[in-house]
């Protein structure tokens, strides 16, 4: 991720529904509105969704019973994810990054022979805060937001709420 500012801002509505989505295990369903997010957002952020959405594909051929399908996938999701902070735009990617991990390593473990016996409660929700993360542009420290007011603790650049879709969106 080369722009560290693309984590500010708001999730877009489809990407949020696409989280609830896989964090009900509905993996094909979380696949497209992720995509549509995908498809109708710009910059880096994108990137993000990709990543999350190649995550779902993976869970979904484990439970088809795609062993090569699920590796294969996932190796791209860990490329699209990587260069991520662990929070960006308020998902705990970095957690995202370790539960993918641990259960494509539970799935390895257990070979193309046996994915009938994968623990499908593996399956750990992606987290995620729906409330705006905002960082300076000055010295990239986490901003407050208060009264319609959002203020740097580090260097005290400001700025009011109206402004921010200026600045940050």
């Amino acid at each position: 991720m080369k722009d560290k500012s693309a984590c500010n801002g708001a999730l877009h509505p489809k990407a949020i529904e696409g989280l609830k989505l896989f964090n009900e295990k509905k993996f094909f369903e979380t696949h497209e509105e992720l995509e549509d997010a995908w498809r109708e957002e710009r910059g880096e952020i994108r990137n993000l969704y990709q990543g999350i959405l190649q995550v779902a594909v993976t869970y979904l051929h484990i439970t088809r019973g795609n062993y090569n399908g699920a590796v294969k996938v996932y190796e791209r999701s860990a490329r699209w994810l990587k260069d991520y902070p662990d929070v960006c735009r308020g998902i705990f990617v970095g957690k995202l990054r370790r539960d993918a991990e641990t259960t494509i390593k539970k799935l390895k473990s257990l070979g193309a022979e046996n994915i009938a016996e994968f623990d499908m409660s593996l399956f750990l929700p992606v987290v995620w805060k729906e409330k705006r993360a905002w960082f300076c542009d000055r010295c990239g420290t986490e901003m407050h937001e208060k009264n319609c007011k959002v203020s740097c603790p580090n260097c005290g650049n400001r700025f009011d709420c109206s402004d921010l879709n200026i600045y940050f969106d």
